[in-house]
Parts: C-alpha cells; structure tokens; sequence
C-alpha cells in the first residue's frame, strides 16, 4: 500500500513539473499588431435607372409604353457587358399623367431597374440608345471590386507578416529570437463602405428641357469619376520566444 502510494506521489510530482515547464515556456512570449494597406480604385458601379410611359407630344393616343423602354435599355446594357443576371427590376409603380385635353389623366406605368456595370466607359453610349423622355431618373446606389476577397487575402497575409517582422524587432532588443505563432487575431475590417456613396439622384427632366433647346449633354451628367480609396487591415500576432 505504502509504495502504491508513493508511485501515484511520484506521478503528481512528475506531473507538476512538468506543467511548470510548460507554463515557463509559453509564459517567454511576445505580443504585436501587424498592420497592411492598400489603395484600390472599384471597378464596378450599380446603377439604379427609373423608366416611365409618357404620351408622345402630349397626345394620349400615341403612347410610349414601358415594354418599349426597357427594351430599350435591356438591350442597351447587354450590348456594354451587362449579364442578363445583372439586370433586375427593383419597383413597380405608377402615376397620373395629364394630357392636353384639360383635366383629363391616365394611369402611366414606371420601373425602376437596378444594374451591376463592370465596363465604366460604356454608360454614356447604354444611355444614348434609350428614349431619354422615357427616363425618369438615374441614381448610383454603390461601387464595389471584381477582386475584393483577393485583394482581402493578401492585405491579411501582408498583415500576419508585418506582425511577426515586429516581434523580431522586438525580441532582437532583448537578444533573444523569435519561434512559433502562439496565437493569431484577425481583427480586420475593410472599409469597403467607404467607397458606397450616398445616392444620389438626377432627375432627365432638366435634360428632355435642354435638349428641346438644343443644348443638352447628357454626357456631363453620366460621367463617373471613382476615386480610389485606401484598405487596412490589423492582425494582433503571439509568438514564442527562443
């Protein structure tokens, strides 16, 4: 009974020392933050486009119907690249039209449309081939990029890397060297919302008015200028040590 007893208080002896070393071992530890970024400029815009009916010089005989329009549009945005996916009907809904005979209205239908455009420089010439009396509004709802999880995979890897280049720095003070990555955070948060844009609406209203006195430029109106903008990322690393 005696040596059982002395075995199992060999075992516990054995057995806390050995926790100790190991609580020793990992207690040599240093803690950094890596830091990445990158400067993108999105490569693709969603567009948010409104068709309406209207009478053709006021007359309500010679309507210009909806099917028409986006006909007009949907074959207009497959010809610049757009996928047929990528060409969606946001709304419904319709509104009271007058005509020239006095406080006489029709019901008029209008669609909004929402498309995903990769090819940036194709918008003007998407644009010139729908009826611009039938266009309502336009409006951008968001930017985005082709590349974003690629480009989000080597932010992280450049991130990880930065975080143990630090703790050799570090540990170079201290004369020792750096081993295994005891613990990894991904603490990343990519701003791609900054490059989502407040809506922003334009009314062809004031266009159909230029055009009919012969001055108007749709093209001004349509030109996007996307600016680039800066992504980081912060991974906090844990290293062993040596």
């Amino acid at each position: 009974m005696k040596k059982f007893a002395g075995l199992i208080l060999a075992v516990c002896i054995a057995t806390y020392a050995a926790a100790q070393t190991n609580n020793n071992e990992f207690s040599r530890k240093v803690s950094t933050r890596g830091y990445a970024e990158k400067e993108v400029t999105p490569d693709i815009v969603y567009l948010s486009i409104s068709l309406k009916e209207y009478f053709a010089d006021g007359n309500n005989k010679k309507k210009v119907d909806i099917e028409t329009l986006e006909k007009q549009l949907y074959d207009a945005a497959l010809s610049i690249g757009v996928k047929k996916e990528d060409f969606t009907i946001q709304n419904i809904y319709s509104y009271n039209a007058e005509t020239k005979k006095k406080g006489n209205t029709e019901l008029l239908q209008a669609k909004q449309y929402r498309l995903k455009i990769s090819n940036l420089n194709g918008l003007n010439s998407m644009m010139d081939k729908v009826d611009p009396k039938g266009v309502q509004s336009t409006s951008i709802s968001g930017y985005d990029h082709s590349q974003k999880r690629q480009i989000e995979k080597e932010l992280k890897v450049a991130a990880v890397q930065d975080a143990r280049a630090n703790a050799e720095i570090i540990a170079s003070a201290t004369g020792d060297k750096i081993g295994k990555a005891l613990a990894i955070n991904d603490n990343s948060s990519f701003g791609w919302n900054d490059i989502m844009p407040t809506p922003r609406a334009y009314s062809m209203a004031k266009v159909q008015m230029e055009a009919a006195d012969g001055v108007g430029n749709m093209d001004q109106e349509l030109d996007i200028s996307v600016r680039p903008i800066k992504l980081t990322c912060n991974i906090d690393g844990v290293f062993e040590l040596l």
